[in-house]
C-alpha cells in the first residue's frame, strides 16, 4: 500500500512538473523547505540543547584517535631524528676519512700504512675512489633523511595546532551551550514571573473594585441613617419658620408695583 502512494505521488510531482514547469518545481521545494523548518520550530530549545550536547560528546573519539595518531607520529619523528643524528656522524667521519686518503695520496709516496698494514699507492687510490662514491651515496641519503624528517617534522606540529585547536572549540562550545542553557533559564523565570504579576494585578484589582462597593454601600446607609436618626423625645432648639401665604403676596407685590400704580403715583 505504501509503495503504491509513493509511486501514485511520484506519478502526480512528474505531472504537475510537466504541466507547470519550473514553478511547479518551485512551489514544492519551497514547501517542503517550510514543513522541515515548522518541524524544525516545534523542537523544543532543552531538547536542541541537549542534542547539541551530545553532538559535543560525540568528538571526544575522534579526539582521541587524534592524540593516538599524534602519539604514534611523535614517536617516528624520534626515530627518524636518532637515524638522522647518527647518519650525520657517520657521514662526517667518511668525509674526514676521504680527506685523509686524498691528502696522503697528495704528498706522494709508494708505500702506505694504516692501522700497521701497508699499502700501495693503487690500493690506497682504488680505495679513496670506493669511499668517495660510497661518501656521495650517503649524503645524497642523509640529505633526503633530512628533507623526511623537516617534512614529518612541519606534519606533526601542524597536527598538535589542530588538535589543539579542536580541543579549544570544543571547550569553547561546551561553554556557549552552558550559556544558552543560563539563557534559558532566564526566559523560563522571566515568563514566571511575568505570569505571576499578571494574576496578582488582576487579583488585587478584584480587591479594590470589592472594597470600593463596600464603602459606597456604607456610605449610602449613613446618608439614610442621617435623614432617619431624629430622636423623637428630642428637644427642638431651632425656631420653625411658619409662613403666612397672604403677608407673603401683599409683601411681594408692595416691592413689585405694576405699571398702572406707577401711572397713579406720578
Amino acid at each position: 500500500m505504501l509503495k503504491k502512494a509513493l509511486v501514485a505521488g511520484g506519478g502526480v510531482l512528474l505531472l504537475t512538473t510537466v504541466i507547470c514547469g519550473r514553478d511547479a518545481v518551485s512551489y514544492v521545494s519551497t514547501s517542503m523547505g517550510w514543513v522541515k523548518q515548522t518541524v524544525k520550530d516545534s523542537v523544543p530549545i532543552e531538547f536542541e540543547l541537549e542534542r547539541a550536547r551530545n553532538m559535543i560528546k560525540d568528538l571526544d573519539p575522534e579526539i582521541r584517535d587524534n592524540m593516538h595518531v599524534i602519539a604514534r607520529e611523535e614517536v617516528e619523528v624520534a626515530r627518524l631524528r636518532d637515524q638522522y643524528t647518527e647518519a650525520q656522524k657517520q657521514l662526517t667521519k667518511d668525509r674526514t676519512d676521504v680527506t685523509r686518503l686524498k691528502k696522503d695520496l697528495d704528498e706522494g709516496g709508494s708505500v702506505f700504512v694504516y692501522a700497521g698494514r701497508s699499502y700501495s699507492q693503487k690500493q690506497v687510490e682504488t680505495d679513496l675512489g670506493r669511499r668517495f662514491e660510497r661518501f656521495k651515496t650517503k649524503e645524497a641519503t642523509v640529505e633526503k633523511l633530512r628533507q623526511i624528517l623537516t617534512a614529518r617534522e612541519a606534519g606533526l606540529l601542524a597536527a598538535n595546532d589542530k588538535l589543539k585547536a579542536m580541543q579549544a572549540a570544543k571547550r569553547q562550545l561546551e561553554v556557549e551551550i552552558e550559556n544558552m542553557k543560563a539563557r534559558v533559564e532566564m526566559v523560563k523565570v522571566a515568563e514566571s514571573t511575568s505570569a505571576a504579576v499578571a494574576f496578582d494585578d488582576s487579583r488585587l484589582s478584584r480587591t479594590r473594585e470589592a472594597l470600593r462597593d463596600i464603602a459606597a454601600r456604607i456610605d449610602v446607609a449613613e446618608k439614610i441613617v442621617a435623614t432617619t436618626s431624629a430622636a423623637p423625645d428630642q428637644i427642638p432648639l431651632d425656631e420653625v419658620d411658619s409662613k403666612n401665604i397672604t403677608d407673603e403676596v401683599a409683601r411681594y407685590f408692595a416691592e413689585h408695583p405694576s405699571h398702572e400704580d406707577i401711572v397713579k403715583l406720578d
